[in-house]
């Protein structure tokens, strides 16, 4: 069984920000999966069970959206994983990053939060930093203006193209990791700059 977590904040007024790119991966792995919807809140959050035919069999996939909003994203997904319990090494992580330009995507099987909140909430709470992440590009902040008003900020029209490409993607790195392991994902998805 996998976790499949997208990070953002749960509020409209959010949607299609920079800080919600984990969520528009989550919305893009469900277009994947049929159009598939987060049909039960509980734990914190909004999620679903799938099923999924893996190169090994039949996986089963919950795929959650924290309602915690960022800073506690861990609230969500260390209670789901307990519940089901699924180890850290099989839950996968969609966020934001503002170190990599918009197009790029960088998957990792562990690691530091990398001064993201959210994955620091979620290492904390897990007691672990063994999950996989795949990291969107968002872009860095321009030196004039705050980090709060960049990550909150929405996407010009060619970058929000750009963006949707690069959900798909990371969308597919999931399910790769699934797949075949995270070392082929990240030789896979890692170099690529839509």
């Amino acid at each position: 069984m996998y976790l499949i977590a997208g990070l953002g904040n749960p509020e409209r007024k959010y949607e299609g920000t920079r800080h919600n790119a984990g969520f528009a991966a989550v919305d893009a792995l469900l277009d994947k999966m049929g159009g598939e919807k987060l049909n039960e809140t509980k734990f914190n959050g909004a999620y679903t069970k799938l099923r999924y035919q893996s190169a090994h069999g039949l996986e089963q996939i919950i795929v959650v959206k924290p309602l915690t909003y960022m800073n506690l994203s861990g609230n969500c997904i260390a209670p789901l994983a307990n519940f089901y319990k699924i180890e850290p090494e099989h839950i996968i992580v969609f966020s934001d990053d503002i170190n990599l330009d918009v197009g790029r995507m960088r998957i990792r099987p562990s690691g530091s939060a990398g001064g993201h909140n959210g994955l620091k909430s979620i290492i904390s709470s897990l007691g672990s930093d063994k999950f996989g992440r795949i990291r969107v590009g968002v872009g860095m902040k321009p030196d004039n203006m705050d980090l709060a008003v960049h990550v909150l900020a929405k996407f010009n029209q060619t970058d929000e193209k750009i963006m949707k490409e690069v959900y798909d993607e990371a969308a597919s790195a999931a399910f790769d990791i699934i797949d075949n392991g995270v070392e082929h994902a990240m030789n896979r998805y890692n170099p690529m700059k839509l």
